[in-house]
């Protein structure tokens, strides 16, 4: 009982809405699953995660945008690639942001041959990519830069998104809201909680 309680409380945490501002004018606010409670016993049920996220700020117009993602494996960084580079697209029209609002949802669940799979939403554009997992962990997409605080801005890498198991303590019980409340120290999950394996997705506008 004591697990399904501590893993039902993050849950609820991270159901809610949040918002951060930067001491640079850059805002971003999150909101995760859906407002229809059916959909969301739907989406709970199926492990799924929903995510709709914007970022507002004057600053924006003009900027391009990079998403980058790198992956962890017993404390080693084993890949780091490029998801989408908004420099790369064809049309000059997108390839920056022309608006102080941009917004984006993303859409991840585990498939039954254990992927992660992850859908990208950025105005008309779409991306899709597949991870694989390391075992059948109970992988979650949270959003460690509101959840942990972290600072957001321009022209630097800063963390969004990661995708984690939870931590395991030494009493059985299992939690992804302590591995949160030390997003950073993401690099350094291996040596903190044991985390053989996650993913932490980077967003930067320049």
């Amino acid at each position: 009982m004591k697990k399904n309680m501590l893993l039902l409380i993050c849950t609820l945490i991270a159901s809610l809405s949040y918002g951060q501002n930067s001491g640079n004018g850059l805002k971003m606010t999150s909101n995760y699953s859906s407002d229809n409670p059916e959909i969301r016993d739907i989406m709970e049920f199926e492990g799924i995660d929903y995510y709709k996220i914007k970022f507002e700020g004057k600053d924006l117009i003009g900027k391009s945008y990079h998403l980058t993602v790198k992956e962890f494996l017993n404390g080693n960084i084993v890949s780091d690639s490029t998801i989408i580079n908004s420099k790369e697209i064809p049309h000059e029209n997108f390839q920056i942001i022309n608006d102080s609002i941009f917004s984006m949802k993303i859409i991840s669940k585990l498939t039954p041959n254990k992927k992660l799979k992850m859908n990208l939403r950025i105005g008309r554009f779409g991306f899709e990519r597949e991870f694989y997992t390391i075992e059948a962990g109970n992988y979650k997409l949270r959003n460690i830069a509101e959840e942990s605080r972290l600072k957001i801005g321009y022209n630097k890498k800063f963390c969004l998104m990661a995708y984690i198991m939870p931590y395991e303590k030494a009493n059985g019980i299992k939690s992804y809201c302590d591995v949160m409340a030390r997003g950073n120290e993401a690099i350094n999950w291996w040596k903190i909680f044991g985390l053989k394996h996650y993913f932490l997705f980077e967003l930067k506008f320049e």
